[in-house]
Formats: C-alpha cells, sequence, structure tokens
C-alpha cells in the first residue's frame, strides 16, 4: 500500500505533469480527460489527501461540504477563483491552491494578439483568403485601425493589466487605467490612473478588460459604459466572459459604435457563446487559450505541485489562498 499523498486529477495535463504527479503521488488521472460533474467528483475524492481541478470542476459550497474529510486540499489550475466557493474550503479547513504568476505573461500575449486581431481586421482577412476571394488589391481593402501611437485604456491594472501596459508600450500606446486602487508611481511607469472607469471610457478608443470577475465586476461593460466609449472602439477581453453583456456588445458591433472585438473569454463557454459572436465578421476570437502555451501551462503544475509539497511539509505556501 502506497504511503504517497492521494490526489484526484479531475483533467489531463502536459506530459511533464502528469509524470510528476505519478512519481511523487499516489495520483488518480482522468485518462479519458472528461468534465468530471460533482457527484463523481465527490465519490471519487474518497481517501483522497488533494484534489487537482480546473475551471471547468465548479466547487460550490455544496460541492465542498459533500467533500470527504480526507481531502484537506484544493488545488486549481488557474489564477481566477470564481469557481470555488473559497469561504466554504475556508470553514471546513481546505486549503486552496492558484497560479497567480505562471499565466501572466501567455495571457499579455494573448491580449495582444487579440488587440492586434480586431484592429487589423484579421478573422475576415483570414476568411476571404481561405475562401478564395482575394483576387486583388485596393487602396480601400480590408482598412482597419492602427494601434501604434493610439490611446490604450486597461480596466484591471493587475500582474496581466501592467503586462500588457509593458507590451502596448512598445507600440508607443498612451497607457490608461482604471483600478480598484492606483498604483505606486514606479509601477505606473506613466500610465495615466482614472478614478471612475466611466472617466476613462471615453478616453479609450481602445479598451482591454483585464479585471478580475466579481459581483461589482460582473456585467461591466454594458450599454450604458459602451455608449461612453469613441466612436469605432475596439474591444479585447482576457479576464473572463461575465465582465461584458453580450447584448449590448453584439448590438454595438452590429451598429458599428464599436468597430471590433477581440475574445478570450466568454458567457456560457464552451458551448453556449452568444451565437452572434460565430457571425459578426468584426470579431476575432480564440478559445480561452489564455494560458496555453507549453512553457507557461509547465509552470502551472509545477507551482501547485511545489505548493502542495510545501503545504504538507508545514511550510509557508507563497499560492495558498485561503
Amino acid at each position: 500500500m502506497s504511503d504517497k499523498p492521494k490526489i484526484l486529477v479531475t483533467r489531463r495535463h502536459l506530459a511533464a505533469t502528469e509524470d510528476r504527479l505519478t512519481a511523487d503521488y499516489d495520483a488518480t488521472l482522468n485518462t479519458d480527460d472528461h468534465i468530471m460533474e460533482a457527484d463523481e467528483i465527490v465519490a471519487a475524492a474518497d481517501d483522497m489527501d488533494a484534489l487537482l481541478i480546473c475551471v471547468t470542476e465548479p466547487m460550490d459550497a455544496a460541492t465542498i461540504e459533500r467533500l470527504p474529510d480526507s481531502v484537506r486540499t484544493v488545488l486549481t489550475l488557474s489564477v481566477g477563483l470564481d469557481h470555488i466557493d473559497t469561504g466554504a474550503a475556508k470553514a471546513r479547513g481546505i486549503a486552496v491552491l492558484n497560479t497567480p504568476d505562471a499565466v501572466t505573461n501567455p495571457t499579455a500575449e494573448v491580449g495582444m494578439l487579440l488587440l492586434l486581431g480586431a484592429a487589423r481586421r484579421a478573422a475576415e482577412g483570414a476568411a476571404m483568403m481561405r475562401a478564395g476571394e482575394w483576387t486583388s488589391w485596393s487602396p480601400r481593402q480590408m482598412i482597419g485601425k492602427e494601434i501604434t501611437g493610439s490611446e490604450l485604456g486597461i480596466f484591471g491594472m493587475g500582474r496581466i493589466g501592467q503586462t500588457v501596459a509593458a507590451r502596448a508600450r512598445a507600440f508607443d500606446m498612451t497607457i490608461r487605467y482604471h483600478n480598484r486602487t492606483r498604483l505606486s508611481f514606479e509601477q505606473e511607469k506613466s500610465a495615466s490612473y482614472y478614478t471612475s472607469v466611466e472617466g476613462l471610457l471615453p478616453s479609450s478608443p481602445f479598451l482591454m478588460i483585464c479585471a478580475p470577475s466579481t459581483p461589482e465586476t460582473q456585467g461591466f461593460l454594458n450599454a450604458e459604459r459602451i455608449a461612453l466609449l469613441p466612436d469605432g472602439a475596439i474591444v479585447v477581453n482576457i479576464a473572463r466572459g461575465e465582465l461584458i453583456d453580450d447584448d449590448a456588445l453584439v448590438d454595438a458591433l452590429r451598429s458599428g459604435k464599436v468597430a471590433a472585438a477581440g475574445l478570450d473569454v466568454f458567457n456560457g463557454e464552451p458551448n453556449d457563446i452568444h451565437p452572434a459572436y460565430l457571425e459578426l465578421p468584426n470579431v476575432f476570437m480564440t478559445p480561452h487559450i489564455g494560458s496555453g502555451a507549453e512553457r507557461s501551462r509547465a509552470a502551472m503544475g509545477d507551482m501547485l505541485l511545489d505548493g502542495l509539497d510545501l503545504l504538507l511539509a508545514g511550510e509557508l505556501v507563497p499560492n495558498r489562498v485561503v
């Protein structure tokens, strides 16, 4: 009988992460990578010391309450915690670990990809090429918006927002931002702080949403706030889908109030996103790939397992949330 810590792994991971799991722990892997429902997780968690989950496995209060007493730790392969009731976990004495730093650079990269793709009409251009419709060149063909030297408004200036700002400065963009708290002078690096998001929006021909999902930020980009944007603005979301009122954004994309959107996250993802996003030519989309780079995904796995090792040794865990 193994004396290694027992861990239930709810999804497939990179080979390096799974190799470490099977070498260092008594790991139960989800070999076919199906999405495990709450009942299955609770049953499979019997006698487990830890769970390694993803955003596809919500841990609400009812699920956490049903977990066996053996479960003392939940590791989530994410920065966001909106799929976990951390209060319920704390009440049960269950530690929760996440991956705050490992996803910063790749998510910022996807933000710039979406910003450029939306601004330069990449989805439309690719569709034209694949359909064999590019038959000539014209001075008025596929005219997009140039980001170089433009103003970028950032809603949410945490690690990812600050990294986006650093990348955008390479395009000589002027950075403006709203955050719950103002950054220090050194962190701002000449970015302009707006005390209200309503003040930020009129000065944001390009808007990047980087804020966490909280009760206060859900539905942030609604019709009233879209109306405050400059006509023909570009909107990018690398945060969470629920920060956008889909109907309001779709209306703005159809009217031209918003010229284009770059979206990596969606309400109802992956199977129930707003159907208009699939039809509108001025939406440039990626399937929630913010952290989907090999180096960062491997680092996420190592961060969680390093944290678990520290926790089991009774040491301080830097990425422990509760």
